[in-house]
């Protein structure tokens, strides 16, 4: 999977878009807005940046994080997570997609319980300093890129753990399995 030599952050949430324009005016911080780009398109973009960080809102797992969210609310048809994951894999592979080193998610407070645990248990229990909750403003998010901690970064087989996430529970995320008898 390529890496890029800038710190890459996807902010996400309400008003991701408007944050990311904000944040333009930063030195050292090229903001995307994702608009109308394919995603190669914005790949491109984020991989020939050259600044200290890349910030934008286009998310490269936020099929999976729908469908993942939507699948356990019982709000789609059984197979649509799979097939979003089977697209996020190739996109992958193919490097049409990134995944970007720190995910900064706006007011997670405010979001449904599933998607608040897709962020805040699948992602972060993957990589727990690699998402960091913010308020939905720019000053919030400037602050949280000045604190931005080190960890690991999402597993070495990231097709593995994402074909592994129709297991994966909300309000399981995180703690122990339980004995088998």
């Amino acid at each position: 999977m390529r890496r890029t030599s800038s710190t890459v952050v996807v902010v996400a949430g309400e008003g991701a878009d408007k944050v990311v324009s904000g944040l333009a005016a930063l030195h050292n911080v090229r903001a995307l807005v994702a608009g109308d780009r394919a995603p190669a398109e914005l790949t491109r973009a984020i991989a020939g940046a050259g600044t200290t960080y890349v910030v934008h809102d286009a998310d490269p797992l936020a099929d999976v994080r729908d469908a993942w969210v939507d699948f356990f609310d019982q709000a789609a048809p059984h197979g649509g997570l799979e097939v979003a994951i089977e697209s996020a894999v190739g996109g992958l592979a193919a490097e049409r997609l990134l995944l970007p080193d720190y995910y900064v998610v706006l007011d997670p407070e405010g979001m449904s319980p599933t998607r608040r645990h897709w962020w805040l248990g699948v992602l972060a229990g993957t990589a727990p300093s690699r998402v960091v909750p913010a308020a939905a403003s720019v000053a919030a998010v400037s602050d949280a890129l000045a604190h931005l901690s080190t960890g690991r970064w999402w597993p070495a087989d990231v097709t593995g753990w994402l074909r592994g996430l129709p297991k994966v529970v909300p309000d399981r995320v995180g703690l122990p399995s339980s004995p088998r008898m």
